[in-house]
Order: C-alpha cells, then sequence, then structure tokens
C-alpha cells in the first residue's frame, strides 16, 4: 500500500470526451483543464476517496500540474493496462490525445488558473458513497493493525443469519484506513457451511493462518466442497464499486446466509486501525437472472530465483452456458503480465484480455461492453508470467523461490471473474466439476 501511494499521482477513473482544441498558449485552468479534471479525476481526487491528494479546486491542483503532465504524457495514468487489440470494455479509462495535449500544455505555460466566467457548472458525488445503500454492514469494532510485521488474513462476520433470501443490485466496501487495507472481501456464508465456522456474528476476529482452507479440506475427507462461500464484493487499491444488475440478474444472499469479511492488512511504520463497511443496494423484486462470482487459479506455483520470465497457467470450464460479465487479473508484487483467452467446444480459441504490463497497485476489473456468451463447454485458459529478476524494481528478493501465498512477497495466479446464468440454474453446477475452486479471498 505505501508503493501504491507513492506510485499515485494522479486517478483518471471514466471514460474520456474530447476537449475543444485551444491553442497551447491560451490554455487555462477554468476553460480548458477542469472539464477533464471533471470528467476523469474527481471520481477518486476528492476527500474519503482513494486519490492521495484531492483535486476540489484550482488551489487544491495547480502544485500537481507538472506531476500531471507527466502521468498523463506517459499513460501511466489513468490506470488502464488492457492491450486495446482484444476486447471491449464499458469501464475503459483512456484520455485523447487532444486532453494529454492540452493538460501538458497547461502546465507547460504555468497552469493559468483563467476567466472564473469559463468554469463549468459543478460536479456534485454523493457524500460517503458511490451507490445508494439499503444496507450498511460495519465491523463491530476497530481492527489495530501494527507499525511492523505479517497481519494474517482476518475474518469478522458482520451480519446476523439473513431470515429471507436477498438479492443485490450492488455494493461497495468502504476501508476507515485505505493506508494499510491491502483488500476487503464481504463473503456470503451459506446456512450449514464449515467455512470460517469460528467467525461469528459478535464473536472475536479471527485469523487462522495461511493453511487455513488446506487444513479444512483436509479435515473434512479432501472435499473442496467444504470451503462454500461466494465473493460479494470487494476492495482492492483500483476497485471501484460494484453493480450487480447488468441484464436484470442481481446477486443472492439466500435465507440462513450470513456475511463475512476477509481483511488483509499491511502495516505502514505506525500502529493504526481500521473499521471497514460494506453498502448494498436491495433489488426491488427477485431479478430474472442470477450473477454470481467465479474464479480460475493455479495453486501450485514455483518461480526460481532470478527467472525474468516465469510462465504458468490455470484454467477454468463451464458446465453451463454463461453469459460472461468481467474478469481481473490478479498476481503480486513479481507479477509481469496475464492473457485471459477462451476456448470454445469447436476449439476456435479467442483472446478476451491480454494485460502486457501488470500492475499490482491497480487491480482493475475489466467489465464487458456487452456480457459474452459462452456455450456449455467452454473452457477459459490464463496464462502469465512472473518477474523474479533484480531488474523488477518491485521485487522482494530476487533469490527467493517464490510459491502461492497470501502475502505480498509470495506470489498468486488467479482471475475472479462474474457471469450471469438464469435464476433457476443450481450455481455448483456451472463451473465443471473437477475444476480448481474459485480461490477464497484470492486478492
Amino acid at each position: 500500500m505505501r508503493r501504491f501511494l507513492a506510485t499515485l499521482i494522479i486517478s483518471l477513473s471514466a471514460l474520456a470526451a474530447d476537449t475543444a482544441t485551444t491553442a497551447p498558449g491560451n490554455v487555462t485552468y477554468n476553460k480548458d483543464v477542469l472539464p477533464i479534471v471533471q470528467r476523469n479525476c474527481l471520481v477518486c481526487h476528492r476527500p474519503g476517496e482513494i486519490g492521495p491528494m484531492p483535486f476540489t479546486s484550482y488551489e487544491a491542483t495547480r502544485p500537481w500540474a507538472k506531476a500531471i503532465k507527466n502521468a498523463v504524457a506517459s499513460k501511466k495514468m489513468p490506470p488502464w493496462f488492457a492491450d486495446p487489440k482484444y476486447g471491449h470494455f464499458a469501464n475503459e479509462k483512456r484520455l485523447t490525445e487532444q486532453e494529454i495535449a492540452t493538460l501538458s500544455a497547461w502546465a507547460d505555460n504555468g497552469a493559468p488558473e483563467g476567466d472564473a466566467k469559463d468554469k463549468p457548472a459543478p460536479v456534485t458525488f454523493a457524500s460517503g458513497w458511490n451507490i445508494r445503500p439499503d444496507l450498511i454492514l460495519k465491523m463491530p469494532a476497530p481492527l489495530k493493525v501494527p507499525a511492523k510485521g505479517t497481519v494474517e488474513y482476518t475474518y469478522v462476520t458482520v451480519s446476523a443469519p439473513f431470515k429471507e433470501d436477498t438479492w443485490v443490485v450492488a455494493g461497495e466496501v468502504r476501508p476507515s484506513n485505505r493506508s494499510v487495507v491491502h483488500h476487503v472481501v464481504a463473503n456470503v456464508r451459506p446456512k450449514g457451511s464449515k467455512w470460517m465456522v469460528q467467525s461469528q456474528f459478535g464473536s472475536a476476529p479471527y485469523a487462522p493462518g495461511p493453511t487455513r482452507n488446506e487444513d479444512l479440506v483436509k479435515a473434512n475427507g479432501g472435499n473442496p466442497a467444504v470451503l462454500d462461500n461466494e465473493f460479494l464484493v470487494g476492495y482492492v487499491p483500483g476497485m471501484e464499486a460494484q453493480r450487480f444488475d447488468i441484464d436484470h440478474s442481481a446477486k443472492l444472499i439466500p435465507a440462513g446466509a450470513d456475511i463475512v469479511f476477509e481483511v488483509h492488512y499491511t502495516s505502514n511504520g505506525k500502529d493504526t486501525e481500521d473499521q471497514s463497511m460494506v453498502g448494498l443496494e436491495l433489488a426491488k423484486a427477485p431479478p430474472q437472472r442470477r450473477f454470481m462470482s467465479i474464479a480460475a487459479a493455479q495453486t501450485d506455483l514455483t518461480i526460481s530465483p532470478g527467472d525474468a520470465n516465469a510462465a504458468a497457467k490455470a484454467t477454468l470450464k463451464f458446465g453451463q452456458a454463461v453469459d460472461f460479465v468481467y474478469m481481473q487479473p490478479h498476481m503480486h508484487l513479481r507479477g509481469k503480465d496475464m492473457r485471459i483467452e477462451a476456448v470454445y467446444p469447436t476449439g476456435e480459441k479467442e483472446t478476451l484480455l491480454n494485460v502486457p504490463r501488470y500492475d499490482f497497485n491497480w487491480q482493475i476489473v475489466y467489465y464487458e461492453n456487452k456480457p459474452l456468451h459462452f456455450p456449455k463447454g467452454t473452457t477459459l485458459e490464463l496464462t502469465a508470467h512472473w518477474d523474479n529478476s533484480v531488474n523488477n524494481k518491485w521485487n522482494p528478493d530476487p533469490k527467493d523461490t517464490v510459491h502461492w501465498g497470501d502475502q505480498s512477497w509470495q506470489e498468486m495466479l488467479a482471475a475472479p471473474m462474474a457471469v450471469i446464468v438464469d435464476r433457476d440454474i443450481d450455481p455448483k453446477t456451472v463451473v465443471a466439476q473437477g475444476q480448481v475452486p474459485a480461490v477464497i479471498g484470492a486478492q
């Protein structure tokens, strides 16, 4: 998280629109820059959001003019890593060349304010939330994060069992202290599940250690079905509020289920605390279709010391026809690139997403412009590479042999995804039997 805050200069988080051409020497903040900032920056660069500095006024923005120019000219910002040759995404974040030129000209000419009469109308945001939550669930007490040391994944149950089936159309996780939050995942634990059963509503936080899932599977005869829960909504750097009402769908919290937070903190050099919460927008009526979270993963990883291009693959096969909504590549600090492809029952292969420069600081969810229909038997293939050499400036230790693990100095190969299916389909049949189960909390 400290690396993330150190490298974050500006976040541009909405699809950019062309600006009118202005002579470079005449570019001003009020007339030319502010419209770009409103469209692309304020969603993050305002109080309470991920941007470490606010761009809510000329006085607040001007000191960052040169940094803004450097970030947009190098295309480090907006944070968007998809190869434009593949896929079409609803949340694509790219500035036009004209917008980049406008921001650069403004910085080069002393960042003038201009005439107040040229200001566009101000934009407004919902206070605190980017959705309109009907239900807010909060950790019952702040969790203390030590100044130093490793903090294991911790589980906190934030709701009593739901009394009836509840359909959710949007969700958002809001940490109270982003500086130490590596991730927060709100999971739906169905009635009778043994997953993290030691964590109950009102009980103390539960931190079982890195082998928690393996130990649970082993204690139950090797059956991975004991890891019975579903990702509801999460937070990692770069992850925005999530909607589940695409194509008349919603997510289900079944009667008797409860919500369990998985929280992962990273020490930042001082004692602090966090009290995260989740907001949910509820459906007015049962939907026509069901929005489901799944994941492809490969946990058998061995990355040799000094290997600048270590490779591994993961696959997931669908046992039902699905409409594919999004994918989120996930690795850790040595992550280099990832490609996700669909292999259809006919043998035809299509690249869905290519991320040639993976960035651990931005865990982007790539939403399809329109859900892609995959027939039963379609297989998704993930191909990823890691740089464990001295040339990787983020590498914790190039002399280390790296395996799968929770902490950022270990590694993961995973891709949380989402699909839409008919509401009455048995969710256990959506992914073909025998596949690697969805990774719990792979963030």
